[in-house]
């Protein structure tokens, strides 16, 4: 069952009680990551493995994304400061025990092309929390592997 979310600022990124922070150096440029991330949204399944559907809503200031394992969430793009910042907020999902989330990426200049940081901030009841805590290895390699996908789809 869908269930909505507490609205949060982009802020909630730096204080959530729960922050997961992964980075990877590639070797496209910012603004194509930037592109890859915020334009053009469809895209994100053929490069984030887990991303079974992603849609942009209301003209481009939402999304609709689908996971592999069934959770769909409904977001609010925060913002969108190219080549630099791409944030949103979860609205809606389907994941149970959840009570806030924001996703945020930065992307800088690397000597090989750019840094990506990407930091899952998520607030909810205790069991939630130790879930999303446990959940780190995978979402290490998740990340990873769609960065290397990512990379190879921008540069090959």
């Amino acid at each position: 069952m869908a269930h909505r979310l507490r609205p949060v600022g982009q802020e909630f990124a730096s204080v959530a009680p729960v922050r997961l922070v992964f980075e990877r150096e590639i070797s496209a440029a910012p603004p194509a990551v930037f592109d890859a991330l915020a334009r053009d949204v469809t895209g994100w399944t053929a490069w984030f493995r887990v991303v079974t559907l992603a849609r942009p809503l209301d003209g481009g200031a939402g999304r609709e994304i689908r996971l592999a394992g069934g959770a769909r969430f409904r977001e609010t793009i925060l913002a969108a400061e190219e080549p630099e910042v791409y944030a949103y907020r979860v609205d809606v999902t389907n994941v149970p025990g959840a009570r806030a989330m924001v996703e945020e990426w930065r992307l800088q200049p690397a000597a090989t092309g750019t840094r990506v940081r990407w930091t899952m901030a998520v607030d909810g009841v205790t069991p939630f929390r130790l879930a999303t805590k446990a959940a780190r290895p995978g979402l290490a390699a998740g990340f990873r592997d769609a960065m290397t996908s990512l990379d190879r789809r921008l540069t090959g």
